[in-house]
């Protein structure tokens, strides 16, 4: 079934978020890729033995500068990097992704680094450093994760005060005090969509980052309605329920506006000073709080990783419709949200939607088709009750010497800047949803269209309330 959503909300919100007790991670194997970026990798695939993988889409791929004012652009971005970032701009030009345009007005990422280090970045925030952490994601995506930094004791005063601004009740100013610490992430979903906009487009993720990263804050993102729903009634019903600002353009075309929350500045601020190692970078900050914000119906806040919003009770993470929502935006794209297994009540893994076998097809379709896929994995316990969940992003796959499927994948809470490798036998059975395009999955499921879905759930919610 598509868009089987919210059948967890009331238990445990198991797709977004490894909590303190987790269980074990899966059983593993990192594959044979340096933990150094690969340079070669976004335009030569990214290869493991016989591995197929997504790369970054092509658009005009050119490898040398052609123009006078590309050349001054080009020289002014490397005279603000040292030796490695010079290392990494030549191999971006020369593999084609700095002068690649796939973004949402065609700038270029050449074009985006340059605004970056010579227009202003928002307060607090230091311009070579934003340069060097978005030429390092996009030359080697595996670097993403969404492990929160620690609060310096110099911070922690400033921060409680951003928590609790605008707070009245001794109660909740004395939990705000306790929330600032965060040791287990809920903002997978957030960044395995980082992950994905900087494997597959390479522009649209630098023009996120400087735009994110500039004074305003915000970026605005022009997309087709007939790629939220099939009618245009139902797609601005969408844009309202996430509660984005959004304008239409014409009678199929919104331009929506992304933004972090209020907040995340803060912790961007922190981590641009006090970055510790397999931390979060301030680029990471900024992409996954607005991640979380276009999820969560504007509710996010980055300093405690909680939220708020109509359709999750969780205060942690986003639940599938959000997820489908987001990934749709961010990416334009008709992007439906495939539930694989079959769930009762009380959390119990009873079946599956379809068999492993149409399942693998999907995914091997959708990466074969060049779509980096995310999908949500369970955990059960002796009684095939879900424990735990979590997100993942499926990149490539191989074939084993006894014809088996071995998928390449990036996990960004695993403290590993690798690919890890699962084989079908072991990921299939644990797949509970599947991001694929909607061609893929129509002529084998049925498909619910995302509106009525999300309608539903805030009825029942609504009414639970």
């Amino acid at each position: 079934m598509v868009e089987k959503i919210g059948f967890f909300t009331q238990q445990n919100n198991y797709n977004t978020i490894q909590n303190s007790g987790r269980t074990k991670r899966p059983e593993k194997i990192t594959s044979g890729m340096s933990a150094e970026p690969s340079f070669t990798a976004k335009t030569s695939k990214i290869v493991s033995n016989n591995a197929v993988s997504a790369p970054a889409q092509n658009i005009n791929l050119r490898t040398s500068l052609s123009t006078k004012e590309e050349k001054q652009m080009y020289s002014e971005v490397l005279s603000n990097l040292d030796r490695s970032g010079k290392k990494i701009m030549e191999t971006l030009l020369k593999s084609g992704i700095l002068l690649n345009n796939n973004s949402n007005d065609k700038s270029s990422v050449l074009d985006n680094l340059y605004k970056m280090i010579t227009t202003p970045r928002a307060q607090g925030l230091n311009a070579k450093t934003m340069l060097r952490d978005t030429i390092a994601t996009i030359a080697y995506p595996f670097l993403i994760t969404q492990q929160f930094g620690d609060i310096p004791a110099e911070y922690r005063d400033a921060v409680i005060q951003a928590n609790n601004e605008g707070k009245t009740n001794l109660l909740e100013i004395y939990k705000g005090k306790q929330d600032i610490d965060v040791l287990h992430s809920g903002t997978c979903v957030a960044a395995s969509m980082e992950f994905k906009l900087a494997n597959q487009q390479p522009a649209e993720f630098a023009r996120f980052a400087q735009e994110l990263s500039s004074p305003k804050m915000y970026v605005n993102k022009t997309i087709k309605m007939n790629n939220l729903a099939d009618d245009t009634l139902s797609a601005i019903w969408l844009l309202n329920s996430f509660e984005i600002p959004w304008e239409t353009k014409d009678l199929n075309t919104a331009v929506m506006q992304f933004a972090p929350d209020k907040n995340a500045i803060v912790r961007a601020i922190i981590q641009t000073t006090n970055k510790d190692n397999l931390e979060r970078t301030p680029l990471d900050v900024l992409m996954q709080s607005t991640f979380m914000q276009i999820g969560s119906q504007q509710s996010y806040n980055t300093i405690t990783d909680k939220r708020t919003g109509k359709f999750n009770q969780n205060d942690k993470g986003l639940i599938e419709f959000e997820k489908t929502f987001t990934e749709s935006v961010v990416f334009d794209k008709n992007i439906l949200s495939v539930t694989y297994q079959t769930v009762d009540e009380n959390a119990r893994l009873v079946g599956y939607e379809t068999d492993l076998g149409t399942m693998k097809k999907h995914i091997l379709s959708a990466l074969n088709e060049h779509e980096n896929v995310i999908i949500g994995y369970t955990q059960t316990d002796s009684n095939n009750i879900i424990v735990n969940g979590h997100e993942i992003t499926i990149v490539g796959y191989k074939t084993d010497d006894k014809g088996k499927i071995i998928f390449l994948c990036n996990d960004t809470d695993d403290n590993v800047s690798k690919p890890i490798e699962y084989s079908e036998d072991y990921l299939l059975p644990k797949i509970h949803h599947a991001a694929l395009p909607k061609h893929i999955v129509e002529d084998d499921m049925d498909i619910v269209p995302n509106w009525i879905e999300g309608l539903n759930m805030y009825k029942q919610m609504k009414n639970a309330a």
